[in-house]
């Protein structure tokens, strides 16, 4: 039951993790544009706050490692990611009175906006294989599992945004329903680990 729950929690966050990849670019274009500058921006602020969100979860993962722990991850991403939809406006607007380049001001918007809540979802994969893992000789395999796990989301929530949430919901609902989602993934989790 914890691989399923794990695992399924893994899958979440790569769904949410590349919805809100596309959403970033969509959320820009209207100061910035679309251009390759702009997605450019968008994906690198997202792979270098990945990147440390990987590294620093990592390093949590070795203190006393627990689903109550994870579920707090969970609690705070969704804290991070709801006020995006209440300040993209106003530091969209400041960050474009002050640059106009769409080449910095992209990347400066980026920076600002989705920086933290991408850093706070990074933390999630490394956790959860630490989570999975009783047995070193198979913690590879573990790894691989959840990895491949996570990337199915990914890619699921690239199409579900690209097909369907930017064509029935304004930008602010979708980020309520991601955040929503994360709150209500945390919650299972802190409960989940009441009840062992």
């Amino acid at each position: 039951m914890k691989n399923v729950l794990v695992s399924a929690l893994a899958f979440t966050s790569g769904f949410v993790i590349m919805s809100l990849e596309l959403l970033g670019g969509r959320l820009l274009a209207p100061y910035f544009g679309s251009s390759i500058y702009v997605w450019g921006s968008v994906i690198t602020v997202f792979m270098l706050a990945l990147s440390v969100g990987y590294l620093t979860g990592g390093w949590l993962s070795l203190f006393n490692p627990s689903l109550k722990r994870f579920s707090l991850i969970f609690f705070t991403s969704a804290a991070t990611l709801y006020p995006l939809a209440m300040i993209t406006e106003p530091v969209m607007e400041r960050v474009f009175e002050t640059l106009t380049d769409p080449r910095w001001g992209s990347l400066v918007a980026a920076l600002v906006l989705f920086a933290l809540p991408t850093f706070i979802l990074g933390l999630i994969s490394p956790y959860a294989v630490r989570l999975l893992v009783v047995n070193v000789d198979r913690a590879g395999n573990t790894a691989g599992t959840l990895y491949f796990v996570s990337t199915i989301g990914s890619a699921l929530g690239t199409l579900a945004t690209s097909f369907y949430f930017v064509l029935w919901f304004q930008m602010d609902t979708i980020i309520f329903l991601l955040s929503g989602t994360l709150l209500l993934l945390g919650f299972v989790s802190w409960m989940a680990a009441r009840n062992r």
